[in-house]
């Protein structure tokens, strides 16, 4: 079988579209050697010459999607198409296999963009409901394709993501000291890490925060790991004005901007507790990476959250300030229920790997292959 598959994010391993791509890739070639995988990308990618057919264009987005991606199935002479996020073409020269992680755009109104962003959702709506097979990374987000896309429940098949093998409790005290000063972290710290877009939520954390004081005075202070990548307010708030307007002390939150990948086991392994609101998320990540690290993870009863955390964590409503207080005292607390969370979180994260995604992956290949025949 030879899988052409989208690499249009290969280049950004910072995002999620990138790490996925990355490491499922990297999974497929462990659990079928026999396949040939050719990344078709936009640009030259380091390391991977012989994997990548390379496209000398400067193309856009929507050009590669449609025009590019679709050539280059046709000159590789692909099997199969796979197009690891949600922007497939409409005319495909092969089977299309398309993973659809979230419909943030389409969901969340507040997200739905000018009228070009609008127009791109669209197309990619339309071009999705063409595609062959879809990947969903959650029965959240698989319920959501149905509703909203219209699309028949058999097409569409749950793929859980996982933690990169690298994040694993840190017995390394010196590792995790290095990290603590490169970002400037205290001794005890809660750890957020994500972006700060209205739907991340982080205003809950930053209340329950303040309304917990006697953490503050005994030394704790409220991490954050992102950047805000937008400038309307509405959408994108400022979490320092957030704070300000909770009342809470100047120097009890630190934004510590974008955190190096390398760095992200021993910043999860040196909290107290882990923290993430976020009301809608396609799967959600860093809660199963902190718990991977044996951090405590209290985050949002909402959206894809309770498939990946299970009972591993506290889940909370998204919207309840007090809720969050209360927790993050039942955790900072008591000692046997930290302990046991980071045994049940340890013990939840390994429910999910990538060997695991690749075969359930392959299999959805392997479908489409049977139906041709």
């Amino acid at each position: 079988m030879r899988i052409a598959i989208n690499g249009f994010f290969w280049d950004q391993p910072n995002t999620g579209s990138g790490q996925y791509v990355r490491a499922l890739v990297a999974a497929l070639k462990e659990r079928a050697p026999q396949n040939d995988y050719v990344v078709v990308a936009p640009s030259a990618v380091s390391g991977q010459r012989s994997a990548v057919a390379h496209l000398r264009e400067n193309l856009d987005k929507v050009w590669f999607e449609q025009i590019a991606f679709a050539r280059a199935c046709r000159r590789e002479r692909a099997t199969l198409a796979h197009v690891p996020y949600f922007g497939s073409p409409f005319f495909s020269p092969t089977r299309t296999v398309v993973t659809i992680h979230d419909l943030i755009p389409i969901v969340l109104p507040a997200y739905r963009g000018s009228i070009l962003v609008r127009a791109y959702t669209a197309l990619a709506a339309i071009c999705a409901r063409r595609a062959d097979a879809i990947i969903a990374d959650s029965e959240c987000s698989k319920r959501d394709i149905i509703a909203r896309l219209k699309i028949a429940a058999a097409r569409v098949r749950v793929v859980y993501l996982a933690a990169d093998a690298r994040y694993r409790a840190q017995d390394d005290a010196a590792q995790i000291e290095i990290v603590r000063r490169k970002y400037a972290l205290p001794e005890k710290y809660l750890l957020y890490l994500g972006g700060y877009d209205q739907r991340k939520n982080v205003r809950v954390i930053i209340a329950a925060f303040a309304r917990a004081p006697e953490f503050y005075r005994a030394g704790y202070r409220l991490m954050l790991a992102g950047v805000n990548l937008g400038r309307d307010p509405e959408v994108f708030p400022d979490p320092r004005q957030i704070a300000r307007d909770a009342q809470l002390a100047e120097d009890a939150l630190a934004l510590i901007g974008w955190v190096d990948e390398a760095d992200k086991p021993a910043l999860y392994s040196g909290a107290s507790a882990f923290l993430f609101p976020a009301v809608y998320e396609g799967f959600g990540l860093p809660p199963l990476e902190a718990m991977a690290c044996g951090t405590p993870v209290i985050c949002a009863n909402a959206s894809s959250l309770p498939e990946v955390v299970g009972d591993a964590a506290i889940r909370l409503p998204p919207d309840d300030a007090d809720a969050w207080a209360d927790a993050i005292r039942a955790v900072l607390t008591d000692d046997a229920r930290r302990v046991a969370m980071r045994a049940r979180g340890i013990a939840q994260a390994r429910q999910f790997s990538w060997t695991r995604c690749a075969a359930e992956t392959l299999a959805v290949y392997n479908a489409q292959l049977t139906n041709v025949n």
